[in-house]
């Protein structure tokens, strides 16, 4: 379904959430919305096959329906690794679980409906928070890493992916204006630029691209690559 749920005025006082709404539109949304979204996840099971471990866990952490971990399970050739899928929304899961079911990978994939920060980690080779942390509050996001970097194996990967700032006031505008114009050329309307923009404040809150990697080192990791980046939207690699 095409996304339109910004089409017309909306009370700036509601905020964005992954209701069944979003859920309706979630494809046509992302894709519309996130320059090289296709890319980021086509790469994310290209990443995962590459490091995925014998007897070892994936996750999907904030998983929504589930393109990474679909991406993930066609590209593991390994019978015995499980993937994990978590999201908080209901909706999300629900369609999840349908998607998944009528794929055909003999991969298995448990889909959960659980706040990632409750998600007990372990035996991990391959994490994915994908466009997520941006999401948790800032004073849980080093804490989230941190476990996430407990539950790695070693030689384990964490795939971050995330919408990001700029210190320098003139790049930051320039970004945000390619982002918008990225937007439009997709079809969606001024009015529905400014009605997400402003249903998303204070929800997804980003970040510089360094205080990403320095929490990623912080947290232990021993190396951190930015291996993706268009415009305001990068994907870091952090090896345990």
């Amino acid at each position: 379904m095409k996304d339109t749920i910004y089409s017309m005025p909306h009370d700036p006082l509601v905020k964005f959430t992954f209701d069944a709404h979003v859920a309706d539109v979630f494809p046509d949304m992302i894709a519309r919305s996130v320059p090289g979204y296709a890319a980021t996840i086509a790469m994310i099971g290209v990443l995962a096959a590459k490091y995925a471990q014998p007897a070892s866990r994936c996750y999907d952490l904030g998983s929504s329906l589930g393109a990474a971990t679909l991406a993930m399970r066609h590209y593991i050739s390994r019978p015995d690794v499980e993937i994990i899928a978590v999201d908080n929304s209901g909706a999300m899961v629900k369609r999840c679980k349908k998607i998944i079911s009528r794929d055909a990978s003999p991969i298995h994939v448990d889909v959960r409906l659980q706040d990632i920060m409750d998600v007990d980690i372990q035996t991990a080779s391959v994490v994915v928070l994908n466009f997520t942390l941006q999401f948790i509050p800032l004073e849980g996001r080093q804490e989230l890493i941190r476990k996430i970097f407990d539950g790695l194996m070693p030689g384990g990967i964490l795939i971050l992916s995330e919408k990001i700032l700029f210190n320098d006031t003139v790049v930051q505008k320039r970004q945000t204006a390619w982002h918008h114009n990225f937007k439009k050329a997709n079809g969606y309307s001024d009015l529905e630029v400014a009605g997400k923009r402003n249903a998303l404040e204070n929800v997804l809150v980003p970040e510089l691209l360094e205080t990403h990697k320095d929490r990623l080192l912080n947290a232990g990791f021993s190396s951190v690559d930015l291996w993706f980046q268009c415009f305001n939207f990068v994907s870091l690699l952090a090896i345990k």
